[in-house]
């Protein structure tokens, strides 16, 4: 037998071996080719944007020009945000709007998920009835409360006139009135989710507990604060960072009805940054402001998380 002939024999086996790919591989293989659309996704319009935006903050860029017109300008974004009275007025209604908006619905959510979750009927009804603002339109929702805002015709000043209040506010045209009656706005379109949430806390709650307190003479202040409290800890926490995050993002019913006005009362950070980017077209200027409000949500949300680990019991 010929030495070539032999070789001939014995390689054609082993190489289709080498080639033929284990099955467990394959499936990873197409696990990973499943998920290259979603990793493109991410870095095409997260990633990218998110450099980008970090890249013309310290440019100075008109974005009618195109992109030759972009400029690297250092730190001057960032000294002109020290000295715009706009951005400070944007920074200082935005933690306004956080300071009244989180802890009043939050309390008002909590006082009907327990109202609803031990001493009513049909709370399936009640469920759907305050969910329902919070999956409408937020413009929708807006027009109707611009229409009851209304300084004259407005059925809240009408109420107000009836029951003896001489001279009404003007609500959304008032410098004074006009962030407040955004909070009241977002606070009851957003107060349905937060009672799913208590309510489904409070579902967790094992009622053994409460039958134990009650046999201790135990009255409902002191099973309320003893026991309701600290097991819905971790509910509370997901809400106040959840709406922490959600507060410095307000941003619609400021564009719809206000404008950020009258005279700079109701603007925010988030607005500002629209005025900046898509009606000034200073991008990098809005991208300045952009990872300013990111720096501020990210270290207010990093304490917050701190802090609650320490009191809360999971």
């Amino acid at each position: 037998m010929q030495p070539s002939s032999i070789n001939a024999g014995t390689a054609a086996p082993i190489s289709t071996t080498q080639r033929r790919r284990p099955p467990r591989n394959r499936e990873a293989l197409v696990g990973w080719l499943f998920l290259v659309p979603e990793f493109v996704g991410v870095a095409v319009f997260g990633l990218f944007p998110l450099l980008f935006s970090l890249f013309l903050s310290f440019c100075d860029w008109n974005m009618v020009g195109g992109l030759s017109a972009i400029h690297y300008s250092g730190l001057d974004n960032f000294k002109a945000m020290l000295h715009d009275s706009k951005v400070i007025a944007g920074l200082k209604n935005n933690v306004l709007y956080t300071l009244y908006t989180v802890p009043i619905s939050m309390a008002l959510a909590l006082l009907a998920a327990v109202i609803i979750h031990s001493k009513v009927y049909f709370q399936s009804y009640f469920k759907v009835t305050f969910f329902i603002p919070y999956i409408s339109s937020i413009i929708a929702l807006s027009a109707v409360w611009s229409a009851l805002f209304h300084p004259s015709l407005g059925p809240v000043n009408r109420l107000l006139t009836a029951i003896g209040v001489a001279n009404p506010p003007k609500w959304l045209a008032d410098t004074h009135y006009s962030l407040t009656s955004i909070i009241i706005i977002m606070i009851w379109a957003g107060i349905g989710y937060q009672i799913i949430i208590f309510l489904a806390g409070l579902s967790n709650i094992p009622q053994d507990l409460y039958e134990a307190a009650d046999i201790d003479g135990a009255n409902e202040r002191q099973k309320f604060i003893r026991i309701t409290l600290p097991l819905l800890g971790p509910t509370i926490s997901f809400l106040v960072i959840t709406l922490i995050m959600s507060s410095f993002k307000v941003f619609d019913p400021i564009a719809f009805l206000t404008q950020g006005g009258p005279n700079q009362s109701s603007t925010v950070l988030v607005y500002r940054i629209y005025e900046e980017g898509f009606q000034n077209f200073r991008m990098g200027y809005a991208s300045a402001i952009s990872w300013l409000l990111f720096l501020i949500v990210a270290c207010v949300t990093f304490l917050t998380w701190k802090i609650q680990n320490k009191t809360t019991h999971y």
